[in-house]
């Protein structure tokens, strides 16, 4: 469905018990709401009613031009304006890479929308910056935020005919992505638009952002790591706990990449199915 807040309108996948509990789907860079097609029929087949939108920036009614606009706070109105839409009071939330960026910024400032978080891939805010400042792994992981940041990012993506961003999936390795999955994805980016808005994420400054916490997370939580994800060091994913007030349950895969949900489907769908009550 097409789901229209103020002058923006976000393409929204809901699917699956009508009665069933819901639970937000939010996807990363650079996916779009497909990302979860291998887990919302294992979530619908244990009774949860799912939510996937397209993220700003994504849809194409939801793309505006200023780089403030993608703020985390306007990506964190997004998510809860579409459950307003839909006449959710709260939700079980579940985000990958960005996704869960916006995820921990839900269930940090607005926990009472939050019924759970299950984090994929990506720690708390705060840890991830403390990170930052202290930790030489994770400033080497981070480099490629200024490759991403910088102006002609979109243009030399898609240089050669998207070169450069078929090459930005197959880094997990071989057989990481399907290349159906891939050649998804790159359609996705390489639609008019989309990869220029997408990379605001990380224009913005939001990753790199010193103008103070977001605070601790109090609502049930998991946070899913890869041990041979590139962007994210042990140290960031270690110490996500001391931010987490909450019930929390640390998760640490080995031999998996950082594309989580489309390596490990099974795994990511039944983590959230736990924190869910459902698994």
């Amino acid at each position: 469905m097409r789901i229209t807040l103020s002058e923006l309108t976000f393409d929204v996948d809901v699917a699956g018990p009508e009665d069933g509990d819901p639970i937000l789907l939010l996807h990363g860079f650079p996916h779009n709401r497909q990302s979860w097609s291998d887990i919302a029929p294992v979530l619908h087949r244990a009774g949860l009613r799912t939510i996937a939108p397209d993220q700003r920036g994504y849809s194409p009614g939801a793309r505006p031009e200023p780089t403030a606009a993608y703020a985390l706070p306007e990506l964190a109105g997004d998510a809860l304006g579409i459950l307003d839409a839909l006449g959710i009071t709260s939700a079980h939330v579940a985000g990958h890479d960005w996704g869960a960026v916006v995820g921990w910024y839900l269930a940090a400032r607005t926990p009472e929308r939050v019924r759970s978080l299950t984090a994929a891939a990506f720690p708390h805010l705060d840890a991830y910056q403390h990170a930052l400042r202290v930790d030489p792994e994770q400033r080497d992981n981070s480099g490629y935020i200024e490759t991403l940041s910088a102006e002609d990012a979109a243009e030399s993506f898609l240089a050669n005919g998207a070169a450069g961003l078929d090459g930005w999936f197959r880094q997990g390795g071989e057989g990481v992505l399907s290349e159906e999955q891939i050649q998804r994805y790159v359609r996705t980016h390489t639609s008019p638009g989309t990869l220029r808005a997408a990379l605001q994420w990380y224009r913005v400054g939001t990753l790199r952002d010193d103008n103070g916490p977001i605070g601790p997370v109090a609502v049930p939580t998991t946070h899913i790591w890869s041990e041979d994800d590139p962007s994210v060091s042990r140290f960031a994913a270690e110490h996500t706990a001391d931010h987490v007030t909450g019930e929390y349950r640390f998760v640490r895969l080995r031999g998996v990449s950082h594309w989580q949900p489309q390596q490990v489907p099974e795994t990511i769908a039944a983590e959230i199915l736990h924190r869910a009550g459902r698994g």
